[in-house]
């Protein structure tokens, strides 16, 4: 654990910035409520219950996509979250900002616009050089401490995430504080038992990363998604193939195949690759086929076979430590969540210590019926996940342990 400071070491009362990550999915221009409100609600809450004057920021989108939008939405929701009022004002650090933080209260919540509309948010530079910037010095001077709660985007050297750091005194919130100890587990604790590592999705590149950093830390690789049938395809079974118009494959095998043939010829001992797949057919239904039958790639598989999670589950029942990174399959579809689901209810009957992340993986949780407390730890963090397991330096972490 990094030598960071938490709420615990901040005194109360005090006019505190806090940098959450509330980016949501945007559908028709509404804001859809997610996880991550209810996660960072929990550090608001406290903070409000302490009497700070707490002003909030946070990002939405990026220039130029749909998604960029404001986050007058996201005061609603995370006022629904905390049970209290979120001020909103439409700006960040200019004359309205300012005017509206003088105006907070103890105890009283306010979120500041979009970070990402200001224009020396974005681009990745130096710590030194975000904490010199108009946006950092100007804000700055208006508050007392700075909090970071944003670990899902602390991989970012963005303005809002390490600039405040270098002028303020800086702390960890409370889902910062959580999601740091889970996810850098793997590497730091010690574990008597086996260790496995639950690994999909659709980036080949991050299951080698991922794969390569913890090869003298995980005993078992259970694979699936693309990033397993790329294996597949590496070991001989005629999978991992582009068909029709399907843009998935190929390109990643052209970029990885070296690595991936290398590493199952050196770790074949501890991966697990998929015994079955299955397939949509013509009447619309899942269909499956041990790989072994496979005599062509003709259609596109959507997820592990059933023998496969037969295989996989007493695997994980014999740990006592799992952690997963990305979707066996393609489980926002229920004929296609055999895999994925079955995986992590195998976790979840399982008396170990679990990590769920990588993405969308832990929605599956709340899709097919399972609660986030049957599991030590579920995860709202994609990049900064990867980023932690694979031993990569999170900057927004880094800049909170500085003295």
């Amino acid at each position: 654990m990094p030598s960071f400071k938490t709420l615990d070491d901040l005194d109360d009362g005090q006019r505190v910035l806090v940098r959450l990550d509330l980016n949501s999915p945007v559908e028709d221009g509404e804001v859809q409520d997610n996880r991550r409100f209810d996660r960072h609600a929990e550090t608001v809450a406290e903070l409000a219950d302490r009497e700070f004057q707490t002003v909030l920021m946070a990002h939405q989108g990026r220039p130029g996509r749909d998604t960029f939008v404001s986050l007058e939405q996201h005061a609603d929701i995370l006022a629904d979250h905390i049970d209290q009022d979120v001020g909103f004002v439409a700006d960040t650090f200019g004359d309205d900002a300012i005017a509206a933080i003088d105006d907070v209260d103890s105890g009283e919540v306010l979120l500041l616009e979009n970070t990402r509309m200001c224009d020396e948010e974005l681009p990745e530079e130096d710590p030194e050089v975000k904490a010199e910037t108009e946006f950092v010095q100007t804000l700055s001077a208006e508050f007392d401490a700075y909090v970071n709660d944003a670990y899902s985007a602390a991989h970012r050297s963005h303005a809002s995430l390490v600039g405040f750091p270098l002028v303020l005194p800086a702390y960890a919130g409370r889902v910062m504080e959580t999601e740091y100890e889970a996810n850098t587990a793997i590497a730091e604790k010690e574990f008597d038992g086996n260790v496995t590592m639950v690994v999909g999705g659709t980036k080949a590149t991050d299951v080698i990363d991922v794969m390569s950093a913890l090869d003298e830390k995980v005993d078992d690789f259970l694979l699936g998604g693309i990033a397993g049938e790329l294996f597949l395809r590496a070991d001989g079974y005629p999978v991992g193939h582009d068909v029709g118009d399907m843009d998935l494959f190929d390109e990643q095998w052209e970029a990885n195949q070296a690595k991936i043939e290398s590493m199952l010829a050196e770790h074949r001992d501890q991966i697990s690759l998929a015994v079955d797949l299955a397939y949509e057919d013509d009447d619309e239904n899942r269909a499956e086929i041990a790989v072994d039958e496979i005599e062509e790639k003709t259609q596109g598989f959507l997820d592990v076979g059933s023998e496969t999670v037969m295989t996989y589950s007493p695997i994980i029942r014999e740990s006592e430590a799992v952690f997963v990174k990305g979707a066996l399959g393609l489980f926002e579809d229920e004929r296609f969540s055999v895999g994925t689901v079955g995986a992590l209810e195998a976790i979840a009957a399982t008396d170990c210590f679990s990590v769920v992340g990588g993405g969308d993986t832990s929605r599956a949780i709340r899709m097919y019926g399972m609660t986030e407390e049957e599991f030590s730890h579920v995860s709202i963090a994609g990049g900064a996940y990867i980023s932690a397991l694979t031993g990569q330096e999170l900057v927004g972490i880094e800049v909170l342990a500085r003295e």
